[in-house]
């Protein structure tokens, strides 16, 4: 008899007219629905906040709605081998410390999939999940300023995650914490605080991203083996800035990124940590900022190839009054390299020399930062390397510079996808 009950009641969600579907409680559907049965809800309004605590599948046919109404987080998973899509969830809490989202993920081999979610303080938190698809959701959260808003992704005591090709726009962060071996791929994040933050979260893969007109790009802190791969950051709203941030962290791969229109292209801060466990920084386009590359000290114990640093204001910076000459340089282009290549084997015939001169003042004192790029400070700068009144401090040598004059090069790199900004 309950099974027969519960058959007869999954037809009727199938069945039910739009009419009287409007605000119906969803979570009496779900307690009556057997385990591993689906629920096909038809187009019409649905109203949470809902527990899913048994193996189900939920598809809204891009239709249905479930509404939370402003209380708590409007669905949670705690259970093995859910699946929820094609629904949009709306109209969850505000309460941080409670973390109210859209949906809260617990548990192994969960998909959520092709979701829009809207009006969620939080967009989707996986906690303590394991092996899950987060793949093709859009996140809005709620109308804030960005401090304010929740994050659009957040991933915490999690690991083996696939977040795949999700929209985040106007949330705060998208955010992975404690937590191992997850990969976020194919996402777009805009009008955020941190495109993506990852903190002591060992083997991250971030690859093939889109993170445009947020307030900072990627950064890491007390994270190894990350790999960080063809992604596009691009015009970083904040003045402080930076496209991709490492804080002690070793053994990353940085590679064929594109980084436009930034304060600071990459920042190293203490990284690698482990000086026997250096970050690889190679096949990099760094165009069009302040500063191509930072380094927090003469720490060293990175490896920078085959990058090219185009039309950045500075290309090296290292604060502290250090160099970065502890960093092997070799192969990169250099927008500003004086020399020439005249057995045409395209490298310089001369190493790329960079060395600090009255550009490099800021660094020390702060308070002129202002004056960058003022005539004033360009005057300095051309005295000082006419007639230095001090022993230059060299910064960078690399010893094999790529020598083009190939000025497209730029142009024709950000044509592989569909432009969202001004560079790209």
């Amino acid at each position: 008899m309950p099974r027969r009950f519960a058959q007869c009641l999954l037809l009727y969600c199938i069945l039910i007219p739009l009419s009287l579907a409007a605000g119906t409680p969803l979570q009496p559907l779900i307690d009556a629905a057997l385990p591993g049965a689906t629920l096909q809800l038809p187009a019409g309004h649905y109203s949470g906040p809902v527990v899913i605590d048994k193996p189900l599948t939920i598809d809204g046919g891009g239709q249905a709605i479930i509404d939370g109404g402003g209380q708590g987080t409007v669905v949670t998973i705690e259970t093995d081998g859910a699946r929820l899509s094609n629904l949009r969830i709306t109209g969850s809490g505000d309460r941080h410390n409670e973390l109210d989202a859209g949906i809260r993920v617990t548990g192994k081999f969960n998909v959520v999939k092709d979701n829009m979610l809207d009006d969620v303080l939080f967009g989707i938190a996986l906690h303590q999940s394991e092996h899950g698809i987060i793949r093709r959701n859009h996140i809005r959260s709620k109308r804030r300023e960005v401090a304010q808003r929740g994050d659009g992704i957040r991933i915490w005591y999690s690991s083996g995650n696939k977040v795949m090709q999700n929209q985040v726009t106007d949330a705060r962060d998208l955010i992975v914490l404690d937590s191992h071996d997850n990969s976020l791929t194919g996402n777009r994040v805009e009008g955020g605080r941190y495109s993506l933050h990852v903190v002591n979260s060992q083997g991250t893969r971030i690859q093939g991203n889109r993170f445009v007109g947020n307030e900072a790009g990627i950064f890491t802190l007390k994270t190894n083996g990350l790999v960080i791969r063809d992604n596009l950051v691009a015009e970083i709203k904040d003045v402080t800035g930076v496209g991709i941030g490492l804080k002690e962290s070793s053994s990353a791969v940085i590679e064929g990124n594109r980084i436009l229109n930034v304060t600071i292209g990459i920042a190293l801060d203490l990284s690698p940590e482990d000086e026997t466990l250096p970050n690889q920084v190679r096949d990099n386009l760094i165009a069009y900022s302040t500063v191509g590359i930072q380094f927090l000290s003469d720490r060293g114990g990175n490896q920078l190839s085959s990058n090219r640093f185009q039309n950045n204001f500075i290309q090296v910076a290292v604060r502290n009054g250090g160099g970065a000459m502890k960093n092997q340089w070799r192969g990169n282009f250099w927008s500003d390299y004086a020399g020439f290549d005249r057995d045409g084997d395209g490298t310089g015939d001369t190493p790329y020399e960079l060395h600090a001169y009255a550009d490099q003042l800021w660094l020390d004192y702060p308070s002129t930062q202002f004056f960058i790029a003022s005539p004033t400070f360009s005057l300095l700068d051309f005295l000082e390397r006419l007639a230095p009144f001090t022993e230059p401090r060299l910064m960078v040598r690399d010893s094999d510079p790529v020598y083009t004059t190939q000025e497209g090069t730029v142009a024709a790199s950000q044509e592989a996808e569909p432009a969202t900004c001004s560079l790209c």
